[in-house]
């Protein structure tokens, strides 16, 4: 019921992870991220300190509190935090308290999507079971929704993160949809798999994947996954979705060395995206209108003699 198919238009939140930025500063990822033109931020993982030292951006022990001051740092720069990554494994022996305190920080700093996956080989799948559906009820209670990414393992592929899904039963546990992973993990079509689970998709960690000439992920049409029909089945779910750059770099090239390289790439990826939505959003209009209008009347074809 929650998915509205071929109805209402999703409304995409097109943010950036500071991943990106992990070998800079925190607070240079948030000014980047904004100044490339971004509202929304997705907060993850480490980042250097000021002795250059990498930091996590939030322990997993942080008291809440401090996920609360992280997010007003980030609102008083005009940034709207919509995603967090869990950082500990769902077959971890310690993954059920670790995202139950992930859980309590999201709330606290109001995120709305904890992400999370699993090891990249498969095992233990009982546990990750037991684990999601253990964390569930606490992160529906804090108005949390935990997603899941495609990961290999247990994770792999979006059809095998909806059998985890059914399985787990709770409506606070969806997917976060990374089609570079399953091209390069599984080096499966993701177009194809993503048709398997898009009514359980809430949100997307965005990043491209080349198999030729050279085997790499990268950023958002510099690689072999056609982002429009990669999109096209979530363009009317009726939902609030974040679209979260996870990679935004050139293939085959090294990677910027400067903030400010970083910051062109980021402002790329978003301007390329927002031009795959509103290609599909003016062809879905067209569509609409068409469909609309009155068939042509019958013609009546004359028989000479």
């Amino acid at each position: 019921a929650a998915v509205q198919a071929a109805s209402t238009p999703t409304r995409f939140q097109i943010g950036c992870m500071t991943l990106p930025y992990s070998a800079f500063s925190a607070e240079r990822a948030f000014e980047g991220i904004r100044q490339a033109g971004y509202r929304y931020v997705a907060w993850g993982v480490n980042h250097r300190d000021a002795g250059a030292k990498p930091r996590p951006l939030l322990a997993v022990d942080a008291p809440a509190s401090e996920a609360a001051r992280l997010a007003a740092r980030c609102r008083g720069m005009d940034l709207e935090p919509v995603m967090m990554f869990a950082t500990v494994n769902l077959e971890a022996k310690d993954a059920l308290d670790a995202h139950l305190r992930r859980i309590e920080q999201a709330a606290a700093a109001r995120i709305p999507f904890l992400l999370t996956f699993g090891k990249t080989q498969p095992g233990e799948y009982e546990s990750v079971i037991r684990n999601l559906k253990a964390m569930a009820p606490r992160a529906q209670a804090a108005g949390v929704t935990v997603v899941i990414k495609q990961h290999g393992g247990n994770s792999a592929t979006g059809a095998a993160c909806a059998r985890i899904l059914s399985e787990v039963g709770e409506p606070s546990i969806r997917i976060c949809y990374d089609a570079g992973n399953v091209l390069d993990y599984e080096n499966l079509d993701p177009i194809a798999d993503i048709q398997t689970c898009w009514r359980d998709v809430r949100a997307f960690a965005i990043k491209d994947h080349r198999n030729t000439p050279k085997d790499e992920d990268c950023g958002p049409g510099f690689g072999e996954i056609d982002h429009y029909k990669l999109l096209m089945p979530v363009m009317k779910t009726g939902l609030t979705m974040p679209l979260a750059f996870e990679n935004i770099f050139e293939p085959l090239v090294a990677r910027p060395t400067t903030p400010e390289g970083v910051d062109a790439l980021a402002r790329r990826a978003r301007e390329y995206i927002e031009s795959v939505l509103r290609g599909l959003a003016t062809h879905a209009e067209k569509a609409k209108t068409a469909a609309a209008q009155p068939p042509p009347p019958a013609r009546l074809i004359e028989r000479s003699s």
